[in-house]
């Protein structure tokens, strides 16, 4: 029996979470089946972060056991065939018998990106939450430096989570903010001319990244923490106020849950 280890990116646009759930379908329930029908064995993958509805990643973490043949290195290869366009296996390795990625010390880092124009663009519709009124990316930054550190995040997860401490470390939060430009040439040829009139359109705003880099988060505490600095970007909450909210210990103070499409899971490293 060897322990293999996946580095899985997908779209979750379409599936309930990783977790396995009931008449669901999941990024666990499609590795569980695609590994079935490729080696004949009864598999339940290990995933490192149970990422919720609608999260993509780029660099998840899953482990296996198996008794298969397979080189541990070729499973990428031989899984990407049968996986669908929206899940594929990016790396394959054999690690140690007794690695489990969610009982070892790891940091992950997770993308929130946010598309700040006058009107939406349907290509980023799936990738980032969209708002038309103006955010001031300094007034985030600013928040932001007051989560760095270990805290008690209790305002920053949801009021059902089940974890045993809501103390979780936080080592490094970025805000910046990338140019978003769409330029359309529409055009048209007038009737017995050869001269085109055309016309361009300029739509001009910028897409935001919050970018959160920590030893472990609570259940939607990073989406929460993109939702109150959109709060302070709008002008709504001081940049001070995140000491007051942190300090409450109460979800209510902190700002709305930020919708799950902006999300993105782009880096796991392990402190082994």
């Amino acid at each position: 029996m060897r322990r293999v280890m996946l580095t899985v990116a997908y779209d979750g646009t379409a599936y309930c979470g990783w977790q396995l759930q009931p008449g669901k379908e999941t990024i666990e329930s499609v590795l569980n089946r695609c590994l079935f029908e490729l080696t004949g064995e009864t598999i339940q993958v290990i995933g490192a972060s149970r990422t919720d509805s609608g999260v993509h990643a780029l660099g998840n973490i899953a482990v296996f056991d198996t008794e298969s043949s397979i080189p541990a290195e070729k499973f990428s290869y031989v899984l990407n065939r049968r996986l669908p366009e929206d899940i594929k296996i990016r790396a394959s390795k054999e690690v140690a018998a007794d690695f489990h990625p969610r009982h070892c010390g790891s940091v992950k880092t997770y993308e929130y990106r946010i598309c700040n124009a006058a009107f939406p663009i349907p290509t980023k519709r799936l990738y980032a939450h969209f708002t038309y009124v103006p955010l001031d990316v300094s007034l985030m930054s600013r928040a932001a430096a007051y989560l760095v550190g270990e805290h008690d995040f209790k305002s920053f997860c949801s009021a059902d989570t089940q974890a045993q401490t809501t103390v979780r470390q936080v080592d490094d939060i970025r805000v910046w903010a990338e140019p978003l430009t769409d330029v359309v040439t529409a055009g048209c040829i007038l009737q017995g001319s050869a001269d085109r009139e055309k016309q361009r359109v300029t739509q001009t705003g910028k897409e935001i990244v919050i970018r959160v880099t920590g030893r472990g988060f609570l259940y939607n505490m990073v989406i929460i923490m993109a939702g109150t600095l959109m709060e302070v970007g709008r002008g709504k909450l001081p940049p001070e106020r995140v000491k007051d909210i942190l300090a409450a210990c109460d979800r209510q103070e902190a700002g709305p849950t930020a919708p799950a499409c902006g999300l993105t899971l782009v880096g796991y490293e392990f402190l082994l």
